[in-house]
């Protein structure tokens, strides 16, 4: 039974880095439950922010709102923000030769 489930919702677009094997497990994972490998890393990391007991608390101090953003957001056309992921999912079928870790930069 899977442990993730997906909602869409709007979403921005990051580019980030992955091992090799993390990048391939995200898409095993996805393939599982029938998913994007974005919804994937989205869907997980909310689940280990809200299982962070120290993390929530972190996040009601003064500190929390004083971080230097270090996530490479993308800035592109105005409709980035508005558009859900399932507009254009990255699939080894529909790309052979690049896997959405490597889509998303992770080669940078």
């Amino acid at each position: 039974m899977p442990l993730l489930e997906v909602v869409q919702t709007r979403q921005i677009s990051a580019s980030i880095r992955l091992t090799d094997s993390t990048a391939n497990q995200v898409d095993q994972y996805a393939a599982f439950i029938k998913a994007s490998a974005d919804d994937v890393i989205e869907e997980a990391l909310k689940h280990c922010f809200g299982k962070d007991r120290d993390f929530q608390e972190f996040l009601k101090s003064p500190e929390a709102q004083r971080i230097t953003p270090t996530l490479r957001v993308r800035r592109g056309n105005a409709n980035d923000g508005a558009e859900p992921s399932a507009k254009m999912p990255v699939t080894s079928a529909s790309s052979p030769a690049q896997t959405p870790a490597s889509a998303a930069g992770s080669k940078a």
